[in-house]
Order: structure tokens, then sequence, then C-alpha cells
């Protein structure tokens, strides 16, 4: 098979490595026993090292052993960005448990399903969610709930802490059966040691899909995908030493992007993670300035919104050495503006859950192409072929859809060996992403197989007509979908954020799309919108706009 992208890989970049076989877990111990010192976690101020959080992964790993869980079982997460989801997280892995990460934003409903799916037991949560599940236990497996604050892990005096109690709107826990504080347990607990039960093939994480093309699925990863996912992250950005960063913690742990490129990554490479629990611009602005973050992994939401902040000048952003995007195309403006302000290069990168979760980057050191998702790391095949039966490889220049194969690809969905089936076939990933591939082995995702739009026959990519608009001086953000249409079949229509104090006709946009996108292209109508609907992580919901608008077109003629 031909591999035209390694002629693109920056110096020293490898095409295959000699991994080691090491769980991140025992990645965490190494980290640990080399840098005791160094701040693994800084969340609001507090510092944890990496020796008081190898401690508190040992008391908490104790705590579970006594509550009954057993290599194999299922512990849930339900956390933002704080101390605790990585903690807790080594924890269940140290004793062979396998995590299932769950989304705070969720509904109860959305919950229900995904702890019942997953055979959960014991459920890590947030005091501001304790009373719900709580409330929703007696439907799901779970017997167990242990439940955090965020004031936990704060050393500031009385008067310091109770402006940010106050904003966390801590609510007191009903003392309740089987429910456990956070603390009690740390403090009641020993930190000995309790022996590492996790094996380099053993299942450690169910990552929740986000649903977009049906029923969530449980993606199954292993030590060996999380841990090979990481030394391929290491390889590729090979000037970034051991021990010596400081990384930006936005991205959210129960998310495979920030799982891996931040959760895991960090602790790997013995560098200080700063946990930001909500991606607002102010504490990245903030977070950036103040510990002189190094390496700057996030989602297009949250380079434009820093890039908007109206006092992007007050903040020092110039101890950025190398950014990460990835989970939705970066705005080619975006690209340059944030470059210019920082003086970083921004590596745009693609992946899935199911593939733990990167599987190109851009080459940091080497050429990065706007619009294009990279090169396949090391040991990553991926071809392009046919949309109808995925058989047959396309030729230059055609659309196809991307399949991969590699070290970090999921063994498959928990308990669903139907889907499995769909998506693996003969060690081959499907993704359900159309995409391109140039002739230096850039690939490009045109869109969505189930995103694209027909309109007249023709064939319309949503994300074309996307960038158009992200590019226009006013719009900050925009959406394009598919609604129905009598006579097209299906006609486009774009919802659109403008920037504050901006003012722009429905009239106007279009003409703007007019001159640069083919006539059978333009929206033919605008709203809008003050925000747009999008996931834990960023990522704009397309399928949300699309049923939204669906519902009102049903309950018009209805």
């Amino acid at each position: 098979m031909e591999r035209p992208w390694l002629k693109s890989y920056a110096p020293g970049i490898p095409e295959s490595l000699k991994y080691e076989v090491m769980t991140v877990v025992d990645g965490m111990e190494k980290t640990c026993d080399e840098f005791p010192d160094n701040n693994a976690l800084i969340f609001i101020d507090a510092k944890i090292t990496y020796k008081q959080f190898r401690s508190m992964v040992n008391s908490f790993a104790n705590a579970l052993i006594d509550m009954g869980v057993n290599p194999g079982d299922k512990v849930a997460m339900l956390l933002p960005n704080v101390p605790q989801i990585a903690i807790a997280t080594y924890a269940a892995w140290k004793i062979g448990a396998v995590v299932v990460m769950n989304n705070p934003l969720y509904s109860d409903r959305e919950l229900e399903y995904q702890l019942n799916n997953s055979e959960s037991s014991i459920l890590v949560t947030l005091d501001l969610l304790g009373p719900r599940m709580i409330a929703l236990m007696p439907k799901t497996p779970v017997k167990k709930i242990v439940v955090a604050h965020i004031r936990d892990h704060l050393n500031f005096p009385k008067k310091q802490l109770l402006p940010i109690v106050a904003k966390d709107k801590h609510k007191k826990i009903p003392k309740t059966e089987n429910v456990y504080e956070w603390s009690d347990l740390l403090k009641k607990y020993p930190d000995d040691d309790p022996g590492n039960k996790a094996r380099f093939e053993d299942l450690a994480s169910l990552q929740y899909t986000g649903g977009t093309t049906g029923v969530s699925k449980g993606v199954m990863l292993t030590h060996k995908n999380l841990s090979c996912n990481v030394q391929q992250i290491v390889a590729w950005f090979p000037g970034f030493e051991k021990g010596k960063l400081t990384e930006l913690g936005v991205l959210p742990f129960f998310h495979s992007f920030g799982l891996t490129t931040v959760m895991n990554l960090s602790i790997w490479q013995g560098w200080t993670d700063v946990l930001i629990p909500r991606p607002e611009p102010d504490a990245i602005l903030e977070a950036v300035s103040k510990y002189k973050v190094n390496f700057y992994p996030a989602v297009p939401t949250m380079y434009v919104g820093v890039l908007n902040h109206p006092d992007i000048n007050k903040y020092d952003l110039s101890s950025i050495e190398g950014c990460f995007s990835g989970a939705a195309p970066l705005p080619v403006e975006v690209i340059k503006e944030f470059e210019e302000k920082t003086g970083a290069q921004i590596c745009e990168g693609y992946g899935l859950s199911e593939t733990s979760p990167v599987a190109t980057i851009n080459p940091y050191g080497g050429e990065t192409r706007a619009g294009s998702i990279g090169l396949p790391i090391s040991d990553t095949e991926m071809r392009l072929v046919d949309l109808e039966d995925g058989t047959r490889d396309v030729g230059p220049d055609e659309p196809g859809e991307v399949i991969i194969k590699g070290p970090q690809v999921m063994v498959g969905y928990y308990n669903m060996p139907e889907e499995t089936e769909k998506t693996l076939k003969n060690g081959w990933l499907y993704t359900g992403d159309i995409g391109k591939l140039d002739e230096n082995g850039y690939f490009y995702i045109v869109d969505r197989k189930k995103d694209m739009i027909i309109a007249g026959g023709y064939n319309i990519y949503p994300r074309d007509i996307d960038e158009v608009l992200f590019e226009h001086p006013q719009i900050v953000e925009a959406c394009a979908v598919g609604i129905p249409d009598e006579y097209r079949g299906e006609t486009v229509k774009a919802f659109v954020v403008l920037k504050s104090g901006a003012a722009l006709t429905e009239e106007e946009v279009i003409n703007y799309c007019k001159d640069k996108l083919a006539k059978y292209k333009v929206p033919k109508i605008i709203e809008f919108i003050d925000e747009l609907p999008k996931s834990g992580v960023g990522k704009i919901l397309r399928k949300e706009l699309r049923q939204m608008e669906l519902e009102r077109m049903k309950n018009k003629t209805g």
C-alpha cells in the first residue's frame, strides 16, 4: 500500500514506533518516580505534586477495593475537569477496573441509558449533581456513589475559599446509605500501594459517542489503545521534553480528546496540567498568562472565544510553544490570527472516540496545510473507499469514506456486536467521514456521510458553506444544514451567530455567499441565532439544528 504522507513527515518523525509495553498507569508510576516534586495538577491556584497525586490515587484505589470493585468492574465518572476526575480514573485503572466517562451536561435520561448500558456499579460525581444521581440510582446498576466538592483540594484560608464555594452553589448532600464523601475516603484509607492490576491488553475505558448516528455507543478502548496513542503523540511533538512543560487542561477529560491529549499525555510526560472546569475565554487567558502554559490543545470554539475577547491584549500569551486543534475544522482566518498573536504553530488533527482519539495531525515542525487534518501519525494506515459499498479505493481528488487501521483503533462497541460489525471490517475502522487526499499525503475531511445535503441532484458538503461564512468579518460562528424542500429534495439553511454589535441582514449574508460559492451551494435561508448548540467538547451539533428545524416544519404543517 502506498503511503504518500511519509514524505511530508517532519524531520525525525518515525514511520513506526517501538512501543513501551506500559499501561498509562505504569506511565504514571514512572513519572511519579522521576518527577515527584513537579506539580501534576493546578486547580484554582491549589497545587498537587506527583508525589501527592500518587498518594491520593493509592488511597482511592484502596477505597474502591473495600467497596468491592474487582478487575473488569465499571466505575463511572460524572465530573468536569477537577482533580478528582484524574485521581479517581487512575485509581480505578490501577485496580484493573474499567472507567466509564459521562458528560455532566447530559440529561437524566441520557445518563440512565449510559449507566445501564455500561453496567456501572460505582459513580463518582460532583455535589451539584449528587441529589439527581441519588434519585436516579434505583433505575441503574449503580450501588455506591462518591460525592466530590470543588473545595476538596483547595488549600486557601477560609476567607478566600468562601467566594469559590459560593460560586460552586455548594449543595449539602443528604445522609444516604451507600453515598460517600470524597474527602472522607481519602482520609480513611491508607496510601499503601495496592499493586497495579491493569494489563496492557485489558479493557480500560468506555467512551460514549455523542449518539449523532443513533443510539449512543460505548467505545471499548484498551490500555494498549490509550498507551499507544499517547506514545504516538509524544513522538509527533519531539521537542517537548519530559518534566518541563505546562499544559492547558481545558478540554474535558470525559471526552476522548481531553482524556488522551491532556490528562494522559500530561501525566505520561510529567508535565503540569492547569485544570479549567468551564472552557470560558477569561479562564483560559488567565491560566495561560499566569502559569506560562506551553502546550495548548483546544477546539475551534476555544480559539475563536479567546481571539474575540475584548481584553486579549492585556494577557501575555508568549509562553505558548505548540497548539493542537481538533473536533471540528478551524477556520483559516482564526489560524492566522492566533499564530500571529502567539508565534506558535497550530497543528490541526483528526480522530474519533473509536481511535483513542488521534489518527492524524499536521506535522509539528513541518508544513501545516490550512483546511487539512494533516498526516496519519506513526503506525496509522488510512484509505479512502467508495461511498457505495466501501470496497474500492477511490482515485486522486475523488472523495471517499475514510477508513483507518492502527494500534489506537478500538476493539468494538460495548454489548453491540452488530454495530461493531458494521464499523470494523477486516481490521479497518469505517469512520463515516468523507475525505480527500492530496499529492503530498495530506488528508482533508469534506463532511460526514450523514451530513451531506442532496439538493437538486447535487451533493453539497455543508462544511464548504460553514468555511465561507466563518470568513465574514462580522460572523463569529455558522452552521449549514439541509432541510426538506418540495422542489429540490433538500435546500440549504444556515444558522449564523454575529459578533457583538454587528448587524447583517439575511439578504446581505446570501449575497456574500453568492460571490464565494457555486450557485447550488448558496444558502436559501439564513437564521440569526444567539449561540449554536455544542457538545461538551465544544463541537457544533449540526444534527440538533436540523432536528430543531424539522420539528418547526412539522408543527407548522400539523
